[in-house]
């Protein structure tokens, strides 16, 4: 018999070792997340991807799937509290959809739209971050790190050239190049590593290739998160509703 569980009263299969996010997206049902991709280890960072699983809030991506579990991911609840977590993601950073590079191809903005947030209710932090245009293909406008640490991880374990990481604690942590100047240029970073295409917002970007597509036809422009999953990997995530 096959192992399976139930998201929203939908049976869904699992293999040993799954998590419930990983069963979930192969049985095209999608689950709001922005840390989580799938060449990665867990990391339960950004805890978009709560669910319910038997009464108890747990995070989809680092959790096993288990035969009988119970889970629930479209309550208004859930929605509510992941539309908060977006809120402060936004005024915690600069984040001006119509003035970004990335907008339609964002998955912090796709993920908003998802769980209806209409505005910030929070009052904006207008953080003041410098922009790294010093390597001659890849920007780094750190204003809008969300902290994902997907760069980070891509370039220590896919890369193997630890370009990035975090510094400080709480309100002052901070994504920061491991170079002697700090400086992306001074790095043997590369726009064809994994860690120049796993942002899932605009802090990293890819000189010359801003409107190569036009607004309102870039990626989800054209269909909505949960049918086409994540921009960075087209190919991983939800093809259809759940």
């Amino acid at each position: 018999m096959a192992n399976t569980f139930t998201i929203d009263g939908q049976t869904v299969p699992f293999q040993e070792g799954q998590t419930i996010i990983e069963a979930a997206m192969a049985a095209g049902i999608y689950i709001p997340h922005l840390c989580h991709y799938p060449e990665f280890k867990p990391h339960g960072s950004c805890r978009v991807c709560t669910v319910s699983v038997n009464g108890r809030k747990v995070t989809a991506c680092n959790t096993p799937a288990a035969s009988g579990q119970v889970v629930l991911n479209k309550t208004e609840t859930l929605q509510q509290e992941r539309r908060t977590l977006i809120q402060m993601l936004f005024v915690e950073g600069n984040h001006i959809c119509p003035a970004c590079e990335k907008t339609g191809n964002c998955q912090l903005q796709a993920v908003a739209y998802y769980v209806e947030m209409l505005g910030p209710r929070f009052q904006h932090f207008y953080p003041i971050r410098e922009v790294d245009a010093s390597h001659p293909d890849v920007a780094i406008d750190f204003n809008r790190c969300i902290l994902c640490e997907l760069c980070v991880r891509a370039s220590r374990d896919i890369d193997k050239k630890n370009v990035f990481s975090l510094s400080g604690r709480g309100l002052k942590t901070h994504l920061i190049v491991n170079s002697p100047t700090g400086k992306l240029g001074d790095t043997n970073f590369d726009a064809q590593d994994k860690a120049a295409k796993v942002c899932p917002v605009g802090a990293i970007l890819l000189k010359r290739q801003a409107y190569t597509v036009p607004i309102g036809q870039r990626f989800y422009d054209l269909n909505p998160i949960d049918v086409v999953g994540d921009a960075a990997e087209p190919h991983y995530g939800a093809k259809h509703h759940g």
